[in-house]
């Protein structure tokens, strides 16, 4: 029954509850109204937009989502720099590796212990208060390390503190950040917007690398002040958007154990999202698998460091060429589609590096075209996630696939360096290409993967 309806019936001051009733509707309207004012683009479906009237305009006119891609992508490449910076300062200044990979794992280290928390916390916290409150609290720990380095001290424990602490932020900003897209994005162009996402993330490894390590080549507190700089514009950015970036929670938050639970829960019951985490877990393994394959190739033919460089770049570049190109295949093949045509192109990719470890042009034009697949992939993946996940349960979502995709890559160098030291290089890829082919077999075979995610009709004809 309608408010108006209760209206009409009974004197809502005679009934105390029914009174705060009609508030809250009234007031979840009015944020509605506010919200729906305040974005560039409604949240109409297609059919919706076809009768009442033009279509939505471009994202680059979408001020809201412009914002929230901008600031999300200078966080992304300050913590990029960071990266890098954080144990080269370690090694320049104690001449120690072991101290170096210390302080490099502290970083790294959040995106085991902090994703599923995380996700918990950015489904029931306001998203826009978590990566404001994320992005100053990133700005505050580089400012203390730019200070401590120009002080003369360089601390491991404060490092690692630093490190720890600069990781766990920026889990709950991208975390954050991810859950919100769909809040300004009409349904039909969110294949388009996480393409965008995926390339402002390939842009920012390619370049934020090389940024943080020259700026250490300059001086060991610069890198820090321009992340600095970098997360503070970004949370400027955030105060620009107008919408809401969640809906109203109709319950209040139970236990964060519990949540984890339910996120843990909802994943196991989608059964097509499972088999392509699945999927993505075996493939990263694999590809850092090939990755050290490659390096102790290039090693054992007398190649050098700038030709394995050269290799992983030409990888990266390809990776963001993929991301750009991601929209236009999803406008034209079936999710599925992409997912099995994506492992099978991998194993046709993967079996002739082999071949190729004595010749860094043809394993550079391998690793390209690799890329170019893992980006048109994750483009595949974001939009499976967010179409296939309820705005309450999008932050978690996001954190188990995160951390599915990161575990996976911390087993692969280890699980790799066993294989090569067993069996050298080149059967080691061999091996490789076989697990990847029968990944793709099995993908084929996955009764998960036969029936679509969401309706047909959120898929390409």
């Amino acid at each position: 029954m309608s408010g108006t309806a209760r209206r009409t019936a009974v004197d809502p001051a005679e009934v105390p509850w029914l009174m705060e009733e009609e508030r809250q509707e009234r007031q979840e309207r009015q944020e509605r109204e506010e919200g729906e004012a305040g974005r560039a683009e409604s949240t109409m479906t297609v059919t919706d937009q076809i009768s009442a009237g033009p279509a939505p305009r471009p994202l680059r006119q979408n001020r809201d989502f412009r914002l929230l891609w901008g600031g999300a992508g200078l966080s992304l490449l300050a913590g990029r720099a960071t990266a890098v910076a954080y144990p080269l300062t370690v090694l320049w200044a104690t001449g120690s590796p072991g101290d170096a990979g210390l302080v490099g794992t502290a970083l790294l280290l959040p995106q085991l212990v902090m994703q599923l928390p995380g996700g918990a916390l950015v489904d029931r916290w306001d998203r826009r208060r978590v990566m404001v409150a994320a992005g100053l609290g990133q700005a505050l720990v580089t400012g203390l390390v730019m200070a401590l380095l120009l002080s003369g001290r360089t601390w491991l424990w404060a490092l690692l503190v630093a490190a720890f602490a600069e990781g766990t932020l920026g889990v709950l900003h991208q975390l954050a950040e991810r859950a919100a897209v769909p809040s300004v994005v009409p349904a039909e162009q969110l294949p388009a917007a996480l393409t965008g996402n995926e390339a402002r993330t390939r842009g920012a490894a390619i370049a934020g690398q090389p940024l943080g390590s020259g700026l250490v080549g300059l001086g060991a507190s610069l890198p820090y002040a321009a992340a600095a700089v970098a997360q503070l514009a970004s949370v400027l950015c955030l105060f620009g958007i107008r919408g809401r970036l969640q809906q109203e929670r109709a319950a209040p938050p139970a236990k964060i154990g519990t949540e984890i639970r339910e996120g843990l829960v909802w994943m196991w019951r989608q059964p097509f999202l499972r088999a392509v985490m699945t999927a993505v877990a075996v493939t990263n393994v694999l590809f850092q698998g090939l990755n050290l394959a490659v390096m102790t190739g290039i090693q054992d033919h007398h190649g050098t460091q700038f030709e394995v460089g050269l290799v992983l770049s030409l990888s990266g570049a390809g990776g963001l060429v993929g991301a750009l190109t991601g929209g236009w295949w999803q406008h034209r093949l079936r999710l599925r589609t992409l997912v099995l045509g994506g492992l099978l192109a991998w194993t046709a990719l993967m079996a002739p590096v082999a071949a190729a470890l004595h010749t860094p042009v043809l394993l550079g034009a391998l690793f390209a075209a690799s890329g170019y697949v893992g980006g048109v992939f994750n483009v595949a993946g974001g939009v499976l996630l967010v179409r296939a996940a309820p705005d309450r349960m999008r932050g978690r979502a996001n954190s188990l696939a995160n951390l599915v995709g990161s575990g996976a890559m911390a087993a692969g160098p280890v699980a790799a360096g066993f294989l090569l030291e067993a069996t050298g290089p080149v059967r080691s890829v061999l091996a490789l290409s076989a697990v990847m082919a029968l990944t793709a077999v099995c993908a084929l075979l996955s009764p998960g993967l036969r029936k679509a995610p969401y309706p047909e009709s959120d898929s390409p004809s």
